[in-house]
Formats: C-alpha cells, sequence, structure tokens
C-alpha cells in the first residue's frame, strides 16, 4: 500500500512536470545596417547596406547576417551596447564577418541581465567597419 501511494505521488508529479506549458524565451531582432559617418573625414568612403537577426533565447544572443557594397573591405565587426537607439556605446563582443566587400557577419554572446534590458530598450547594435572606414562604415540597432 505504502509502495502504491509513492508510485501515485511520483505519476502525477511526473504529470505536473509535463503537463506544464514550457516557457517560450526566444526573442528575435533585426537590424538594417547602413552607412553612417562617424565623423566628416570616412564620409567620402561611406557606401553599402546590410541586415541582420539575432535570436535571443535565454541570455544567449546569436546574430547572423551579411552586408554588401562596402568601398573597401571589412575589417571586422561588433557587437555594442548604449543606453538606446542612435547612441554610440562601448563594444560588447566582436563577431565573426567576411573580411570583403561583401560577406557574412555572426556570432554568439551570452549577456549580462543589463544587456539583455538594454537589448529591449533598443540599446544594442551592430558596427561593421572597414579599411577606409576604421571607425565604422554601417551600423544597425537591433530591434523587434
Amino acid at each position: 500500500m505504502k509502495m502504491n501511494r509513492i508510485a501515485m505521488a511520483a505519476l502525477l508529479l511526473a504529470g505536473m512536470v509535463t503537463a506544464a506549458p514550457a516557457a517560450d524565451t526566444t526573442e528575435t531582432y533585426k537590424a538594417r545596417l547602413s552607412a553612417v559617418a562617424a565623423d566628416a573625414r570616412t564620409r567620402p568612403e561611406l557606401a553599402g547596406l546590410g541586415s541582420a537577426t539575432a535570436v535571443l533565447s535565454g541570455s544567449k544572443l546569436t546574430v547572423t547576417g551579411s552586408f554588401d557594397g562596402l568601398r573597401s573591405p571589412a575589417t571586422m565587426a561588433q557587437l555594442h551596447s548604449a543606453v538606446a537607439a542612435g547612441v554610440r556605446g562601448p563594444v560588447i563582443q566582436d563577431l565573426t564577418v567576411a573580411k570583403a566587400l561583401s560577406g557574412m557577419i555572426s556570432g554568439s554572446v551570452d549577456l549580462t541581465p543589463p544587456q539583455i534590458e538594454a537589448l529591449r530598450k533598443g540599446g544594442l547594435y551592430i558596427q561593421i567597419h572597414s579599411e577606409k572606414a576604421p571607425d565604422g562604415v554601417l551600423w544597425g540597432w537591433l530591434l523587434r
């Protein structure tokens, strides 16, 4: 009898766990990458466009995207955090980028709670640098 109660309790507990709806913690963000001058000196070298998607699953943010039309090869891509969209901020993570006039960007990072909050408020952005625009040529803020 005691064994039946234990078995019954285990079955009930297992049923409650499997019946509970799974929390969907995946959020998707998009960025349109466009040429933005960091200063007047780099303005003549600005050209190109691109797009990126970032998926937040738990605290892990995975970024994928592409770009095209740069006037000089890309040298690096980075994920930045700022207080709001349109405001520059510090680097969070380097991303992988094709060292070419066009190509792909990708990368992932585990975000801190303040960085997740910044993402949700539009404060994370992607920046691609090139040989002739070392302070950044394409920029795009991640928005829902």
